[in-house]
């Protein structure tokens, strides 16, 4: 059977490595330490850093495909592993649009897909320039790196904006500005591609976010016109193509005011807004990146609900004194239908820890929006009690109520 190569050691490459063991195939895995959430489970792990061409070429070895668990390895690594005939997928030329925002902007924009206005910054003055044309709602980013709220800011004026652009220059972090959008709320598409060209999608899903980060996903998106679903998944269809991804890939979307659609960000690799699919899809995004990666046929991606939600388990403030493994008990004794998916990853305030899924019952409908709510109150309940040992509903599980 295949051997695949997944480069970074976190989450999603624990959860690629349980798909895997269900294919027959044992996941390899470069993680940057033996107690990353990937390295504690699969038998198979290459310990180093990602930016050494080295410890890659050892990961490499012997694979059907290399694939990764984040974007941050440096191209020019992988386009020196191509050309030494390892099968990179997605390839380099593709991954920079996930890696580098300004390009993906510039990329985007060639390709005709909606954009907001943006633009390269280089001293405070493209601020100032860029503000005066389209006014102060506007947007300052990281160019690289910047994820779950890091590396964006909103500066209120002038003032602020040359402070913000100051200190990040001199960091050495490069910057891009683009206009806020008025958006209602945000959304995702999440599609795979072959090598072979075939693309599968998800249903377009609804992500709700705190403090820049997201905690619940719900799939599909509520009140979304068909038109505008089909719109999101052909469009993120044509961007995977366009660039030559392989794999899952995330397309995040802002969803304005007025009903349209703007790209925010690409992620090219399984991702948090399909952490859903685990338990209310046919095929997981896992499973599908594994099939997209090894250009095996497709997974049939339909829901297998009319809803499910997902909730982010992030870490208290301060860890409850239960243990998790007590939190887990009760919830599974109290809501026996939750899927819970832990990371082996220690608490701390708000990190990602784990997420439950609820699957909605058949009988009921998106249309319907107490069912909706019934299903995500569950979800952010259940996620709740495991990141604080707390029932939202005052619910006292040693009291028998």
């Amino acid at each position: 059977m295949p051997v695949v190569a997944m480069i970074g050691g976190g989450q999603l490459a624990r959860m690629t490595h349980q798909a895997a063991i269900e294919l027959g195939q044992c996941l390899r895995v470069l993680s940057g330490g033996p107690d990353e959430p990937a390295a504690q489970v699969s038998a198979n792990v290459v310990l180093g850093s990602h930016t050494d061409l080295e410890a890659l070429r050892a990961a490499a070895v012997g694979t059907s495909a290399l694939t990764f668990d984040h974007e941050h390895v440096p191209t020019e690594h992988l386009d020196t592993l191509v050309a030494e005939g390892v099968n990179v997928q997605p390839p380099p030329q593709a991954l920079i649009y996930a890696q580098d925002k300004l390009a993906m902007r510039r990329k985007l924009a060639e390709l005709g897909a909606p954009v907001p206005a943006f633009a390269e910054v280089t001293w405070a003055g493209d601020v100032e320039t860029f503000a005066a044309e389209h006014g102060w709602d506007i947007v300052l980013k990281a160019v690289r790196g910047g994820y779950d709220g890091r590396g964006v800011w909103m500066p209120a004026d002038a003032e602020e904006a040359e402070a913000i652009v100051a200190e990040q220059l001199d960091k050495g972090v490069t910057l891009m500005v683009e206009q806020k959008v008025p958006m209602r709320r945000e959304l995702s598409a999440m599609v795979a591609r072959s090598p072979f060209g075939q693309g599968a999608t998800w249903p377009v899903v609804e992500t709700v976010q705190r403090q820049g980060q997201c905690a619940v996903v719900i799939a599909p998106a509520p009140d979304l016109p068909a038109d505008l679903a089909a719109q999101a998944e052909q469009m993120a269809l044509r961007i995977s193509s366009a660039l030559g991804a392989t794999g899952a890939m995330a397309v995040e979307l802002f969803e304005t005011v007025d009903g349209r659609l703007i790209v925010n960000e690409l992620a090219m690799r399984p991702h948090n807004s399909g952490h859903w699919t685990q338990d209310g899809a046919r095929t997981s995004q896992f499973e599908q990146h594994l099939r997209a990666v090894l250009d095996y046929p497709l997974g049939d991606p339909a829901p297998i609900a009319p809803v499910t939600v997902m909730a982010n388990v992030l870490g208290a403030l301060e860890a409850p004194e239960m243990s998790m493994d007590e939190r887990v008990h009760h919830l599974f004794a109290r809501m026996p239908d939750a899927k819970v998916h832990l990371y082996g990853k220690g608490e701390r305030k708000d990190r990602k820890i784990g997420h439950v899924n609820i699957v909605g019952g058949a009988s009921g409908s998106l249309d319907d929006p107490a069912y909706v709510a019934a299903v995500r109150e569950r979800a952010e309940r259940a996620a709740h009690w495991l990141s604080h040992g707390v029932w939202t509903d005052g619910w006292d599980p040693h009291a028998g109520n």
